[in-house]
């Protein structure tokens, strides 16, 4: 099988190294045809339109840098849709819109022939070793038959639903890190501003309830189950400590736009009478607002984290 791919940048150029040491015969194709010199001298077909890839290949990935790009790629002049064979399978790496996905998804299935968003997560470092995540979308069989393609990419490649669905993974997953760092940033600079030594501060908080599990594993306990009884650790005391964190900031001059939207969110859920709920109760008052329920099963979920090798901490659910 000849598996093409277009986007040697990179993430893209450890890929599909990956998948040439895989055994995978490759045909290429980037803007930049120096970019794909290893790959050419390590085998690789070399083809001057994405019409030609997807014209030579039953599976074709691509790695770009944003919609745009992969939009012109997928339905542009010479793009892959003037070249895509019925039965073909399209899976677009690229961090993508939700809607270019279902667009290029529907243009593809009039023409016979299989798209699936499967971003990607791990960095340049988890290209290069192979260890990424893969959050795929689109029809569960093609995922299914071309698994082992997907192996050659990343370690962990999830089936997550429809199309369009490993996107949405992939969005919650950047946009809330981000948003933890800058928030971690935001505290921090108060610690450093008041005195800590920076390296000292980074020791001390890695060695914490927080530092030492996985971001993600702060929503097993009481948010994916929907149960904040009995506490951890109560409101009342999470918010005493949050209203002393931004007395301290106010005190060094550090501005905590962040800290200071969490305490008045714990403020309103203390006026809610929850102060003796566990203090995650506070993402309760989002689930609201956004007309969401969320109430995983316990046995579901508790399976769920012992099927998975990665987990870091022991499952209390």
């Amino acid at each position: 099988m000849q598996v093409g791919f277009i986007g040697l940048g990179t993430m893209g150029a450890s890929m599909a190294a990956n998948l040439q040491k895989a055994g995978y015969k490759l045909v290429v194709h980037d803007l930049n045809r120096q970019a794909a010199s290893t790959h050419i001298a390590n085998g690789a077909q070399w083809v001057q339109t994405p019409r030609e890839v997807a014209a030579a290949c039953e599976v074709i990935f691509t790695s770009l840098p944003g919609p745009p790009e992969v939009e012109s790629v997928a339905l542009g002049k010479d793009g892959l849709i003037e070249g895509i064979a019925k039965d073909a399978a399209y899976f677009d790496l690229s961090t993508n819109a939700r809607s270019l996905v279902q667009k290029v998804h529907a243009a593809f299935a009039a023409k016979g022939a299989h798209v699936l968003d499967a971003p990607v997560s791990g960095g340049p470092r988890g290209a290069f070793t192979g260890k990424l995540a893969l959050w795929v979308g689109g029809d569960r069989a093609v995922f299914d038959k071309h698994k082992k393609v997907l192996d050659a990419i990343g370690d962990q490649a999830r089936y997550i639903g429809p199309i369009g669905q490993g996107t949405v993974a992939k969005l919650v997953h950047n946009c809330s890190g981000y948003a933890v760092t800058v928030a971690m940033a935001e505290a921090f600079t108060m610690g450093v501003k008041a005195g800590v030594d920076p390296l000292a501060l980074f020791e001390a908080v890695r060695q914490g309830a927080g530092g030492r599990r996985r971001t993600y594993d702060a929503l097993i306990d009481q948010f994916l189950p929907d149960n904040y009884d009995p506490p951890a650790f109560a409101l009342r005391l999470a918010h005493k400590d949050v209203s002393l964190a931004t007395a301290l900031a106010k005190e060094v001059g550090v501005p905590m736009r962040l800290s200071n939207l969490t305490l008045e969110e714990m403020t309103e859920a203390m006026n809610r009478g929850w102060a003796q709920k566990d203090s995650r109760v506070v993402l309760k008052l989002q689930q609201e607002r956004a007309g969401v329920k969320i109430a995983v099963d316990r046995g579901a979920l508790r399976r769920s984290l012992e099927a998975d090798p990665t987990t870091a901490t022991e499952p209390k659910v």
